[in-house]
């Protein structure tokens, strides 16, 4: 899960609803985990200004589903990438298709300083 760019971990109901929102685009998407079922992931989509958000999970045989539209197949996927893949279709039983992936930001460790300044003459 972790290669998923789209994958922002155990953020927040909350956090993941405002990243969405700042985007202000239908078909905006993110991946978290779920905060009331462990192991469980959220796929959240924003559409027409709500978030809509579809269970992910891995079932005993080791296949990826995602809760969708009640009477709408329940499809098996070899992986989350495949899952999502489809998804960006439409007609697959969620509002609206996947379009815009909202990334995670990869934090590289401390900023360093961008003085330009020569480090002998900026001596105080």
């Amino acid at each position: 899960m972790d290669s998923l760019n789209v994958y922002h971990g155990s953020i927040s109901r909350e956090t993941g609803e405002k990243l969405l929102l700042a985007t202000g685009m239908d078909g905006s998407y993110l991946l978290r985990d779920s905060e009331s079922i462990p192991g469980v992931y959220c796929l959240c989509v924003l559409y027409n200004g709500f978030i809509y958000t579809y269970r992910v999970s891995k079932t005993d045989t080791g296949s990826w589903s995602a809760e969708t539209a009640p009477g709408v197949h329940r499809r098996l996927f070899r992986k989350v990438h495949n899952l999502i893949t489809a998804f960006q279709k439409p007609d697959q039983g969620i509002v609206t298709p996947l379009q815009h992936p909202v990334m995670r930001k990869i934090h590289s460790g401390p900023s360093q300083p961008t003085s330009r300044c020569n480090p002998e003459a900026c001596r105080p």
